[in-house]
């Protein structure tokens, strides 16, 4: 519980380190961690601080992802105690980011400390920790970047097991063997302002706006594949900005988000909106604008040997059989998954990011339990 207490101790608000990975630093040299840490920056975006760790030198090399940064507590007056001050009662540890995500960070650490205590030397392989200080803010300094580095430096990973808190309600419930994609589009419709006594002097962008979304609105995507939910359009936001009762607006804007399934990927969807745009101001003329961004394509880990590894260690420790699952919005595996196998087990979810964040000491416990299982597991020690 002190490695929890202490990381959590550090306001680590992205992109502000605050000496979250000096914590670990200091926790995971003396067990022979090798550390290297990673600051990056680009385009005038804050530096961001990471840190990748490796014990041993020889495959399979199995690694621990994670974040140290957490989002900003809020309103200090809504919270019971200090967010950065951690306080246990009745049986929870209470600080911002003790579900999201600075006690599962704790809890592979300890795990890993009692298999090298246990077996020293005797692991057939190394285990490493990559670690970031961008995981909640844009995600361009932190694990793409250390991924690109690892690569460069010919350091290889073999799977790995991100510890963002996937359980709905009870350690145990869910493990993520994959995520959706998600991207978002903001297109605008430029028109002629006028009187609304006059239409014809003046060009109201509003209906060819609601026609494009009801359009995408209406339409089916698929029906679902036997590991993700069916593909998901939601609209965001309209606007127009128009507080005047009688003016016809200049320009009309939305925005909306799409969560798309493995049957697609950005381009396609990408794809798919632009000929809905031509289709329908071709028909009715007019310029819009319209701009997209990805956020992170589909993906799957397959059940196999991983996600039956963790499965196994999870229900020796909780007798649960968990769901494998890939609902949930985005995380940094949606990078890893390009360089390996990965799955995601975490604590539960259900106060990630809410005022008195918290997690259950003996969730904390359990889950150091069960990542120890999994690295004996991993490497057959017994």
């Amino acid at each position: 519980m002190a490695l929890s207490e202490a990381l959590i101790r550090r306001p680590s608000v992205t992109p502000v380190d605050e000496g979250a990975l000096g914590v670990l630093e200091d926790h995971l040299k003396p067990l022979g961690f090798e550390c290297h840490r990673l600051p990056f920056s680009q385009d005038g975006t804050p530096d961001v601080d990471n840190l990748y760790a490796r014990l041993g030198t020889g495959a399979p090399n199995i690694c621990f992802a994670g974040h140290t940064d957490v989002v900003p507590p809020g309103d200090l007056s809504d919270w019971t105690s200090d967010p950065f001050e951690p306080e246990i009662r009745g049986g929870r540890l209470y600080g911002r980011g003790a579900a999201d995500m600075k006690c599962a960070i704790a809890a592979f650490v300890a795990a890993a400390s009692q298999v090298v205590a246990a077996h020293g030397d005797q692991i057939p392989g190394s285990i490493s920790l990559l670690i970031t200080g961008d995981e909640e803010g844009p995600a361009i300094n932190g694990t793409v970047k250390m991924l690109d580095w690892l690569k460069h430096k010919g350091e290889v990973l073999d799977a790995c097991i991100v510890g963002e808190p996937t359980n709905p309600a009870e350690l145990g419930d869910m493990i993520k063997i994959g995520r959706r994609g998600s991207m978002n589009a903001a297109i605008t419709v430029l028109g002629t302002q006028g009187h609304v006594a006059y239409p014809a002097l003046a060009d109201n962008p509003v209906p060819r706006l609601l026609s494009f979304l009801k359009t995408v609105d209406d339409h089916v995507f698929d029906q679902g594949t036997d590991h993700f939910p069916p593909t998901n359009l939601e609209i965001t936001t309209m606007d127009v900005g128009n507080a005047t009762t009688n003016l016809i607006p200049a320009r009309a804007a939305a925005r909306l988000n799409i969560r798309f399934n493995d049957r697609h990927s950005g381009a396609s969807l990408s794809d798919y909106l632009e000929s809905v745009r031509a289709e329908v101001f071709g028909a009715w003329g007019g310029a819009t604008e319209m701009q997209i961004s990805i956020s992170g394509e589909a993906f799957l880990t397959p059940p196999g040997a991983l996600s039956d590894l963790v499965a196994g260690a999870v229900q020796t420790v909780t007798g649960r059989a968990p769901e494998l699952s890939t609902t949930g919005g985005t995380s940094d595996a949606r990078f890893i998954k390009d360089h390996c196998p990965v799955v995601e087990l975490g604590l539960i979810n259900e106060t990630a990011h809410k005022v008195d964040e918290n997690a259950r000491v003996a969730d904390i416990e359990a889950l150091t339990e069960i990542y120890g299982r999994l690295l004996t597991g991993y490497f057959g020690l017994g």
